[in-house]
């Protein structure tokens, strides 16, 4: 008799049941890799007709990180749209846009938003896209649009270049300073920040809180791991003990996690005042086309330089941070 079980809570299962002889033999099914993700794609294309040009393997290198069931809704998505327009195969632009739909949700043409608050999305947008083209560890913009999709009003899409299982240090403080772009450049330019941004926000706080506590990226407080967990009890561990730092250590990490967020906030705004006339560009265009491409941002974006990196801090040259790879792409609303 072979007995097998699933989970998506490994840390809650009693040890008992992981001894020789019970559940014995663990196999993890992590997010398919590359050529995991060409050979997901070629089993749920079968049966859907596939226009001419058609290249699952270009499909599969955009989109890194994504499961299975979001490579087999990204293929439902795509033949819906070709439906929908009457083709009778599915095509690069229906791919594309199915891309879009699973990390970003479906259009909202019909939300109405009064002229200021286009103006408002039109910033915050342009804000993310032009931080994250100055940043040198950041991927490439694909797309830019003030089109709501999903719950964001707005949003500036990055397709990472390649599966990545590690980020390092610069990588994560580029990936704050991108996401509070859109704050800063409502500030400089409207002197008054909207609600908009209150997703960038609780991102950038749980990357700045995750490398002071969990990666040891703060030179303030030191490779050391903060508030973990102790197994006292089978289910709700979590609840069964109390902290394990005194309340000097926590108010020293509260500080360190603030000056990551204020100085990621910091460059932004000497990104965005250094180069004001690129983010009036950006802003037009979209308040124009209401969405740009990867060829037109990266045309509008031509005379912005990269940024000289951060240095890596003192002694902390190899520090890297083995994380799950966040999804393909992720918008920042």
């Amino acid at each position: 008799m072979i007995l097998v079980a699933a989970t998506n809570r490994p840390d809650m299962l009693d040890p008992a049941l992981l001894r020789p002889g019970r559940f014995d033999r663990q196999v993890v099914v992590d997010r398919p890799d590359l050529e995991g993700r060409k050979a997901i794609l070629r089993v749920h294309a079968r049966g859907k007709p596939l226009a001419e040009g058609v290249d699952l393997d270009v499909v599969a290198r955009r989109t890194p990180g994504m499961t299975g069931a979001d490579l087999a809704n990204l293929l439902n998505e795509a033949a819906l749209l070709t439906a929908r327009r009457k083709l009778r195969a599915i095509g690069m632009p229906q791919l594309e846009e199915a891309i879009e739909r699973v990390l970003a949700g479906p259009e909202k043409r019909t939300r109405v938003m009064n002229e200021r608050e286009q103006q408002v999305i039109a910033y915050h947008e342009a804000g993310h896209a032009l931080v994250g083209h100055a940043l040198p560890t950041k991927d490439p913009v694909h797309k830019i649009s003030i089109i709501p999709r999903g719950r964001a009003l707005g949003y500036t899409l990055v397709l990472p270049t390649e599966d990545r299982l590690l980020r390092t240090r610069n990588e994560l403080l580029d990936e704050m300073t991108m996401l509070m772009g859109g704050r800063t450049a409502e500030e400089i330019v409207f002197g008054d920040p909207s609600t908009g941004a209150h997703d960038d926000i609780q991102r950038a706080t749980e990357i700045a809180r995750r490398m002071v506590t969990e990666f040891g990226m703060s030179d303030e407080i030191g490779p050391v791991r903060i508030g973990a967990t102790r197994d006292e009890v089978f289910l709700g561990r979590e609840l069964g003990h109390g902290p394990d730092s005194s309340e000097e250590l926590a108010a020293r990490v509260d500080a360190e996690v603030r000056r990551l967020v204020e100085e990621a906030h910091d460059l932004a705004r000497r990104i965005l005042e250094a180069h004001r006339d690129a983010l009036e560009r950006l802003a037009g265009a979209l308040l124009e086309r209401e969405t740009i491409d990867a060829s037109e941002a990266a045309s509008l974006l031509a005379g912005v330089p990269k940024w000289v990196n951060r240095a890596p801090a003192p002694g902390r040259a190899s520090a890297v941070a083995a994380t799950e790879p966040p999804a393909s792409g992720r918008p920042s609303p």
